[in-house]
């Protein structure tokens, strides 16, 4: 009703029917029962998103969605938040990490002006979708209005439908935006009633001096307003611009039931909120990796998923969905690839 209501089309449920016969399929073919682990999952449930025993990755992009955060500016970060605007750059003149991976896999990648502070140059893969010049700052009162968060949605869902046309059916998301795993902290608290101390990490590397001030700076937001069970009130209060065109291009991908992969910390809790406002939205989604922000593994573990990829890694920007795509691609090649004990006459387990 929530999601009718914002303008969002309801998220069909994948086809379990399909799910299971994905499974049959993957019982016969010519390995030990098992044996090929976590990826044996992660074929069924490609096959069940897109509805077919044949499945295929064909032409993935990645988006990155780039905002300040008011909260910057009280030293929750080891970075200033003209960071942000220089990292966008950065991104489009094919530096950054997520542009060296988008580059190495063929795939197109796009970078959103969801609320940089600043103007960012017009570069033909920059989406100007500017809600703010950076979100208020969340301990004084709340992140964004409600018209801003419904507004972020709305772009996060258009942005989809414009990247993301036929032949495309995998999406990547990524984020970037100095302060934002303050953000992520406190919705994560939100969501999971996770300690908040348990919630903080070092994000782009503080110190533990910087640790315990971030701490500090975000126990004094809780203080003024108190985590709420509805998504939309936590990403008023205490949300990014990105991360709430986030929630509206997970929602709208998962509409269009394209298979999602999803990176770090940041956008695993935009997954965590659209799953509140739909539950189906999770079955679309594939966790790329676990980053090393303390938070993120105890998030997965309350969403009850495993990632792909372990490696220590806290970067953002979408690079660990990048990493994570060749082994879906891998996993469908052998699912579709691979013999069966029947097709290719070996006897199977007595």
């Amino acid at each position: 009703m929530l999601l009718s209501r914002l303008g969002f089309s309801a998220i069909g449920a994948i086809d379990t029917s399909c799910r299971d016969a994905a499974w049959r399929r993957i019982d016969s073919l010519t390995k030990p029962l098992g044996a090929l682990g976590a990826l044996e999952a992660l074929a069924a449930q490609v096959c069940a998103v897109q509805r077919t025993l044949e499945p295929s990755i064909t032409a993935p992009v990645t988006v990155v969605f780039a905002a300040d955060h008011g909260v910057a500016d009280r030293g929750v970060s080891a970075y200033p938040r003209e960071v942000t605007r220089q990292m966008v750059q950065n991104f489009l003149s094919g530096g950054a990490a997520i542009s060296v991976l988008a580059r190495a896999l063929g795939m197109p990648l796009w970078i959103v002006d969801a609320g940089v502070d600043g103007e960012c140059p017009a570069h033909p893969q920059l989406i100007a979708a500017k809600i703010g010049a950076g979100t208020r700052d969340f301990v004084a009162g709340p992140a964004m209005t409600v018209e801003e968060c419904h507004a972020a949605l709305q772009q996060g869902r258009a942005i989809i439908d414009r990247v993301a046309q036929a032949p495309t059916n995998t999406v990547l998301l990524g984020e970037m935006g100095i302060g934002n795993t303050a953000s992520a902290a406190l919705l994560t608290h939100g969501i999971t009633a996770i300690p908040l101390a348990d919630c903080v990490g070092r994000g782009t590397g503080l110190d533990d001096a910087g640790v315990a001030r971030k701490l500090a700076t975000l126990g004094t937001a809780l203080a003024r307003r108190a985590p709420c069970a509805d998504p939309l009130e936590l990403l008023t209060e205490y949300g990014g611009y990105e991360i709430a065109m986030l929630v509206g291009a997970i929602l709208g991908a998962a509409a269009r039931r394209l298979l999602v992969i999803v990176d770090g910390f940041t956008v695993t809790v935009a997954a965590a909120l659209a799953a509140r406002l739909d539950a189906h939205v999770q079955d679309y989604c594939v966790f790329g990796h676990v980053s090393a922000e303390k938070a993120h593994r105890a998030l997965l573990a309350h969403l009850q998923v495993r990632p792909l990829l372990d490696l220590g890694m806290r970067l953002g920007e979408g690079s660990g969905a990048a990493l994570a795509l060749p082994i879906v691609q891998s996993t469908v090649a052998l699912f579709t690839q691979m013999a069966t004990f029947a097709g290719a006459g070996v006897s199977e387990k007595s």
